[in-house]
């Protein structure tokens, strides 16, 4: 019974991660981005459009396994807290994609991104006093918000035009 509840947990924090990833794909897809974004002018260091889905499959996949190994940890007023901040980090992950591709608004995604990155390094301090496993399974995906945030930054500086009217 223990290890159906356990599948069932997984499962559930892999949905969870899927519905985020699933919301913020609706707006960054090629279609909903294409005439917008092609006219944005890019950093040099923006990857190709090739990398971001390999890239976020994995980074999503850490997520759900790291929020499921909090909470299969003992209860606790840790563990509350870090799961607190892993549905927070989720909802702000899900919410830049529309910002910035379905608002077209890259200030306004920045600041999304910056308090999301302050909400990932939260969860991994939080985490780590409940299982170290789960939050050092978020530093890949720390690391990458660090370099989007200077990414989407970019963008904003050299698009001062791009926000929609």
């Amino acid at each position: 019974m223990k290890s159906t509840r356990s599948l069932l947990a997984l499962a559930g924090f892999g949905l969870a991660t899927a519905g985020a990833a699933w919301y913020g794909a609706r707006y960054s897809r090629s279609g909903a981005r294409s005439s917008w974004y092609r006219s944005l002018n890019k950093p040099k260091f923006t990857p190709p459009d090739q990398v971001f889905p390999v890239v976020w499959t994995t980074l999503y996949a850490l997520m759900a396994w790291s929020g499921y190994r909090v909470w299969s940890a003992a209860p606790s007023r840790q563990r509350n807290t870090a799961l607190r901040l892993w549905m927070s980090q989720l909802a702000a992950n899900a919410k830049w994609s529309k910002l910035f591709f379905g608002e077209h608004r890259p200030g306004l995604a920045l600041a999304d991104i910056i308090a999301l990155e302050g909400t990932i390094l939260s969860y991994i301090t939080a985490a780590r006093k409940v299982d170290r496993a789960a939050a050092n399974a978020f530093i890949p995906y720390a690391a990458w918000v660090a370099f989007a945030t200077v990414l989407n930054a970019e963008f904003a500086r050299l698009n001062p035009h791009a926000a929609a009217a």
